[in-house]
């Protein structure tokens, strides 16, 4: 069903059809339709639970930041069968991000590019939604995470004072926490990712969690990081997780590569700048979770990058991750891959 949709929304801005789509599910929900949607579109979703960071996912697949920016879909997206969803990118203060069309799709690679520039409601926003959400679903296994940047305005100097504000705000609502450092559609951004700049940032995060709760357990805290990284980059990434007992990497973010594309180079050029998502990236994503379980065995790895099929997920398990995300996915595939990788990632370990 999804695959004649597909032809029409594909003649859509794909902005515009993302909205079209994830609007008419959350209406589609009001009416009390998810369960059949569920069973026309999605099928059986499998659960086999997977604990790391003192958490339970129901299952092994999560939908990756940036497709529900503000936590307005956080209902739909459960009764779809995903096993958790990671809201956000969150900045303390809402923004408009950059100019439109910033969303382009690239069939012939199954692939996206995006410049989207952490367009979002603001922190304030997103957690009157995740606390509106937790008050109406109290016994729901949905696990929350919170993508947490810094407002385009904000100098690079000033960044962790923004991170620190998403991260004092969402504290009491998400389940877990990602610094996303490594977005290439905010000016300067990746530079985050520089070992001194981390540093700063981390060590603000755990002295504010300090205050929070004192000596309680921590909750769950990631960085997110590039494909575009090199090897010696990650290894002082790593250094950084050990030293300030981060929960793990998700790796990766989206690449700013355009090597090795089937879509013609000049269509290429005319889309310009933004960060490549989808199939392009997955042999790259890959490895870079392979590297990063290769030089340590219990960090934690939500692994996201070029999954479309459920072996895909399987092959991103295999090289080491413990989660899977998807978005692109979502665009090209439809609800029914929920069931598809699901299934997939049950026979993970069987």
């Amino acid at each position: 069903m999804y695959q004649l949709l597909k032809i029409i929304l594909f003649k859509l801005d794909a902005e515009r059809a993302h909205y079209l789509t994830t609007n008419t599910l959350n209406f589609l929900n009001r009416l009390g339709l998810t369960s059949l949607v569920r069973s026309l579109m999605v099928g059986k979703v499998t659960d086999k639970p997977v604990e790391f960071g003192g958490l339970r996912f129901r299952n092994g697949l999560g939908m990756a930041a940036g497709f529900d920016k503000n936590a307005e879909y956080l209902e739909v997206l459960d009764k779809l069968g995903f096993g958790s969803v990671e809201i956000g990118t969150v900045t303390p203060v809402g923004q408009d991000g950059n100019p439109k069309p910033r969303l382009f799709r690239l069939p012939k690679d199954t692939g996206l590019i995006n410049r989207m520039g952490f367009n979002n409601k603001g922190v304030e926003e997103a957690a009157g939604k995740i606390e509106a959400y937790r008050n109406k679903f109290p016994q729901s296994s949905l696990i929350i995470g919170g993508n947490i940047g810094k407002n385009k305005v904000t100098p690079n100097e000033d960044a962790h004072l923004d991170y620190e504000k998403c991260f004092v705000r969402l504290y009491p609502l998400v389940d877990y926490f990602v610094v996303n450092v490594s977005s290439p559609n905010t000016p300067n951004l990746r530079a985050l990712q520089d070992k001194d700049s981390l540093k700063v940032i981390f060590e603000t995060l755990r002295n504010a969690e300090q205050k929070l709760v004192g000596n309680e357990a921590t909750k769950p805290l990631f960085v997110k990081i590039s494909p575009d990284n090199s090897f010696e980059q990650i290894d002082d990434i790593l250094e950084l997780v050990n030293t300030y007992k981060l929960t793990g990497i998700v790796a990766t973010n989206t690449t700013i590569s355009r090597d090795d594309l089937k879509t013609d180079s000049a269509i290429v050029d005319e889309i310009g700048a933004g960060g490549l998502s989808g199939k392009p990236i997955q042999q790259r994503s890959d490895e870079v979770v392979r590297y990063i379980r290769s030089k340590d065995s219990n960090v934690a790895i939500i692994g996201v990058g070029g999954i479309q099929t459920g072996s895909d997920a399987v092959d991103k398990m295999k090289a080491g991750a413990n989660l899977v995300q998807v978005y692109s996915c979502f665009v090209y595939e439809g609800p029914k891959m929920i069931s598809r990788i699901t299934s997939a990632l049950h026979k993970v370990g069987d």
